[in-house]
C-alpha cells in the first residue's frame, strides 16, 4: 500500500474516532495488530492489547471514564507502512469532572491496508492526575 493511501487509512480513522464510531477503526485492524498505550494503572485504557477484542476495551475505557474528547493531529509524517502523527488529545474525566490536555504522539504501522500495529505516547501522568479526585489526592 502507498504513503498516501496509508495516509488516508489513518486519516479515517481518526475521523470515525472524532464521529465515537469504534467499530470502522476495529474493522481496519489486522486480526493479530498489536495496540500499546503505556501508563499507570489507574487509567483503564493502557497496557498492550492484542488483536481487534483487546483494542476494543481500549475504547470502552475511554468511553466510559471521559467525555467532552477531543483529538486533533497537526502533523502526519509517513514513509512506507510506517505513519506516525503528533497533536494533542484533551478530554474531562467523568468521575472527577477535571480535565485534561496533552500533547501525543501515534505511531502505525500499515500492511495490506490493515493497521498491524499502533503506538500510543502522551502524558499519562497529566491524565491519571485528572483521575484522581482531590480527596484522594489530599491523603
Amino acid at each position: 500500500m502507498n504513503e498516501q493511501n496509508n495516509k488516508a487509512l489513518v486519516e479515517k480513522m481518526y475521523a470515525a474516532f472524532g464521529r465515537g464510531d469504534v467499530q470502522t477503526i476495529l474493522d481496519h485492524l489486522a486480526p493479530n495488530v498489536e495496540w500499546t498505550m503505556e501508563g499507570p494503572s489507574i487509567l483503564p485504557f493502557v497496557g498492550k492489547k492484542i488483536g481487534p477484542g483487546q483494542v476494543r476495551t481500549f475504547f470502552e475505557g475511554l468511553g466510559t471514564t471521559q467525555e467532552n474528547q477531543k483529538l486533533t493531529i497537526d502533523e502526519y509524517i509517513v514513509q512506507g507502512d510506517t505513519l506516525a502523527t503528533t497533536g494533542r488529545y484533551a478530554a474531562v474525566v467523568k468521575a472527577t469532572g477535571k480535565r485534561f490536555d496533552c500533547a501525543v504522539a501515534h505511531v502505525f504501522t500499515i500492511r495490506d491496508g490493515k493497521v498491524v500495529r499502533f503506538l500510543d505516547f502522551a502524558d499519562t501522568a497529566a491524565m491519571a492526575d485528572a483521575y484522581i479526585s482531590s480527596a484522594a489526592a489530599s491523603r
